[in-house]
């Protein structure tokens, strides 16, 4: 039996409040990557540091067309889907190593 897989699709932002969506199948390890700048591109060159939202998948065809689906949408409707899980858009990392305080609970697609 294969061990269950997950795939992600994120928000992230900066200071300035840019937007970057991206896919993965380790947020964590992704996230950091984008911190640490250790990719060159668009989140590097931008300091795009914070993550926003995600939201978990089972199926990678679901995440990939979750991912195109926000990608496409005007900045206004990415900026509600942020608030309406995230209204002070908090870096959602700072509490991943503190599950008693963690509130945000995406869906599962």
């Amino acid at each position: 039996m294969r061990p269950e897989k997950r795939y992600y699709v994120y928000i992230m932002t900066n200071p300035s409040g840019t937007l970057y969506t991206g896919i993965t199948n380790n947020l964590r390890r992704r996230v950091d990557e984008h911190k640490r700048k250790a990719v060159p591109g668009f989140t590097a060159r931008y300091n795009i540091t914070r993550l926003v939202w995600f939201e978990v998948f089972e199926d990678v065809r679901n995440a990939i067309d979750w991912e195109k689906k926000i990608k496409s949408w005007t900045r206004a409707k990415r900026v509600a889907l942020i608030e309406s899980k995230n209204p002070k858009w908090n870096d959602l990392t700072r509490e991943w190593d503190q599950p008693e305080t963690f509130r945000f609970t995406p869906q599962v697609g």
